[in-house]
């Protein structure tokens, strides 16, 4: 039976060795990558306030940062631009960048992290693509996609079987209500489609600014479901040729050791202080 490891609130674990890792020490590892990737779960503010804390960490260290945020799809990055260059309060922002309609979370979870942005003019990056084009490309697939309606992606490398296992089980695994029994059938390929379609969106759009800025460091504000255990994101950067990635992720419990770490470090959340404010 494998021994969970006490993880204590406010340390980091580097889940390779079990081991805890100093907050200078992480940092310091993350700002020699190509990019950064913070996992979140959407509607926590206590999650959001610590991407904010390691993006603020980054900055110290003197590289340039580049944020992008998977909640933008890439035609409204006219206004995170404008945004950044103080040309539009928070309130036009949110309007021009069509949030409502193409993320839907309450701005006040992500309102740090731009205002960060606006700040320091840390470039703000859209990495997300049109909501359609994931569901066609999940209901028709790639292929049948013409080329000027991409988005500017290229092709999903196709996704392992211990991807498709994972995206079975955090979907719920084989409920009755659910064509699909396995991770292995058929009937479950359209998600995965779909998912990879985002995965890749992100991956392309990161490797777009690393062209743009070499030296840049780009720090991704991603959902963790896209980053843990390298499968989504991160395994399409790979394929695009970045591979000098961390992914960062928070977590409420202590730590049981897995022969794939789910990422480089975690670092354990107070979880008394979740509200926003």
């Amino acid at each position: 039976m494998t021994e969970t490891i006490v993880h204590s609130a406010g340390t980091w674990l580097d889940p390779r060795s079990g081991s805890l890792i100093s907050h200078a020490e992480v940092i310091a590892r993350a700002a020699r990558q190509q990019a950064v990737l913070l996992g979140e779960t959407h509607d926590r503010y206590d999650i959001h306030r610590w991407q904010l804390h390691v993006a603020a960490g980054l900055l110290a260290t003197g590289r340039r940062l580049v944020m992008g945020f998977e909640m933008f799809p890439r035609r409204v990055q006219p206004a995170l631009d404008a945004f950044v260059a103080g040309e539009l309060d928070a309130r036009a922002f949110l309007e021009r960048a069509e949030w409502q309609s193409v993320w839907g979370f309450d701005p006040e979870l992500y309102l740090p992290l731009f205002h960060f942005c606006r700040q320091f003019r840390v470039p703000m990056l859209a990495l997300n693509c049109y909501r359609a084009l994931v569901t066609r490309v999940g209901k028709e697939g790639w292929d049948a996609i013409p080329e000027p309606e991409r988005d500017g992606l290229t092709p999903a490398k196709p996704a392992t079987m211990a991807y498709r296992q994972y995206l079975f089980d955090i979907t719920g695994g084989p409920r009755p209500d659910r064509a699909a029994k396995s991770a292995e059938d058929p009937a479950f390929d359209r998600f995965v489609r779909a998912q990879q379609t985002w995965d890749r969106a992100f991956a392309c759009n990161i490797v777009r600014a690393l062209e743009a800025d070499p030296e840049a460091l780009v720090v991704g504000i991603i959902g963790r479901g896209h980053l843990e255990y390298g499968y989504g994101t991160p395994y399409q950067l790979a394929d695009l040729g970045v591979s000098r990635v961390s992914v960062l992720l928070p977590s409420d419990e202590d730590f049981t050791p897995e022969e794939i770490p789910i990422a480089d470090a975690i670092f354990r959340l107070d979880t008394t202080n979740r509200a926003g404010g």
